[in-house]
């Protein structure tokens, strides 16, 4: 083997980077800080790129007793914002030499089986979307009760997790609602998921506080599984209830969003001139509807990123990042002014 194909080595990249074994190893093992400049620390990881080295994790994590592995939980892989976040706590974890394992947890089917013998043997840690929290016992059980947990989207003031990720899903929800009351609306039905989670009561209680001191305004509830039939089938019974007709729906997620147009479209009505819809998480399906759906977007690669970073602050004894990521209100075509008043209404 010549010496241009043999494996570059520890030695190699010190020797690169004008530094120590020593301080390569602090580096590529995220121990840096506070014994090593930012400025050698990037010269480490750039001479690192450059001669393609990559540490032997199997021996380190030996020596560590670890192996810097994280699982995340949630809830299905069909929703295109939880690969998003798998993405954003991917590239955190590649970055410090983890691996992430994706544990989907459908909603309503129960926990799959532990995927581990030992939780504790196979695991640093634990990050989980609070759609999933069911998967969390048949996960850790006994063996691995106290692994570091970091929570996403999830009450901040439930014990359990060493750190929370949250979104701004209130503001978001407030956002959506104002811009359906700026619009001239006042009778909304809120087409809310049935899934009993943290992220959708906060949801539900924007809603109700935006209308409240709205005159004339009122909010009616309708619950239906995140599906697209089930959101068209509870649209079409709120729509063809007896009353004045809704002129909105305010949907818990993009999926039930589209469930309501068709409803809309199903009894001769129109979006957004007769009806308004709203969604909720930006996904891939709120541009694939005819009108492209107003709809609130998350930062989801950015949930896996600070979620990732959180985990491994927590593992190195340090205090994880605070404060919701924000969201944005995206307007498209479901939405119009509210439609003038049938005769006789």
């Amino acid at each position: 083997m010549t010496e241009h194909s043999a494996r570059p080595t520890s030695r190699d990249v010190a020797r690169a980077a004008g530094v120590s074994q020593a301080t390569v190893s602090l580096v590529l093992g995220d121990k840096w800080r506070g014994r090593v400049s930012e400025r050698t620390a990037g010269l480490v990881r750039e001479a690192a790129r450059a001669l393609g080295y990559r540490p032997n994790l199997a021996a380190r994590n030996l020596r560590m007793g670890t192996t810097r592995t994280a699982l995340l939980v949630v809830p299905a892989l069909t929703n295109d914002f939880f690969a998003r976040v798998y993405t954003g706590a991917a590239e955190v974890a590649a970055e410090h030499g983890f691996g992430v394992v994706l544990y989907p947890s459908p909603e309503g089917m129960g926990p799959a089986r532990d995927p581990f013998a030992s939780a504790r043997a196979a695991l640093d840690g634990v990050i989980a979307s609070s759609m999933a929290t069911a998967a969390l016992d048949a996960i850790s059980g006994t063996d691995g009760a106290d692994l570091p947990l970091v929570m996403l989207d999830s009450d901040p003031e439930a014990p359990g997790a060493a750190a929370r990720v949250n979104v701004a899903i209130a503001d978001g929800m407030r956002r959506v609602t104002e811009h359906l009351l700026g619009l001239g609306h006042r009778r909304l039905v809120h087409l809310a998921s049935a899934v009993d989670s943290w992220t959708f009561r906060v949801r539900a209680e924007a809603i109700a506080a935006a209308v409240r001191d709205v005159p004339d305004a009122i909010v009616r509830t309708v619950s239906a599984p995140l599906e697209v039939d089930a959101g068209r089938e509870a649209a079409e019974r709120a729509l063809a209830a007896p009353g004045p007709r809704p002129t909105a729906l305010v949907c818990d997620g993009d999926v039930l969003a589209a469930g309501a147009c068709k409803a809309v479209r199903r009894l001769g009505l129109r979006v957004p001139e007769d009806i308004s819809v709203t969604g909720f998480d930006d996904l891939a399906l709120a541009r694939a509807v005819e009108p492209e759906l107003t709809t609130v977007r998350l930062p989801a690669e950015q949930v896996g990123r600070r979620g990732m970073t959180a985990l491994l602050r927590v593992l190195d004894g340090r205090r994880p990042e605070t404060g919701d990521l924000p969201v944005t209100l995206v307007v498209r075509g479901s939405t119009a002014p509210a439609p003038p008043a049938a005769a006789g209404e």
